[in-house]
């Protein structure tokens, strides 16, 4: 499904930037803009699970923990 995307407030020096570039891609203005879009979130790494885990290990490192046998046995009790 096809949706518009509005973007407000963009200097003008940027605004003539982007008509340039898109003037030498030979492309119209919009196109540029779509492609710039596209092309953004694979400049971004994927991060892995491992690096995630680890990231949340060091933010956490200093809390206490409850183990996980614990809470377990704790969602088996009937109430």
């Amino acid at each position: 499904m096809a949706r518009n995307l509005r973007v407000r407030n963009l200097d003008d020096k940027l605004i003539a930037r982007l008509k340039w570039r898109a003037t030498r891609h030979g492309r119209s203005a919009e196109a540029e803009h779509r492609e710039i879009l596209h092309q953004a979130p694979a400049c971004e790494a994927e991060t892995s699970f491992e690096a995630l885990a680890c990231e949340l290990r060091k933010l956490t490192k200093h809390r206490s923990h409850t183990p996980s046998e614990i809470l377990l046995r704790e969602g088996r009790v009937e109430p």
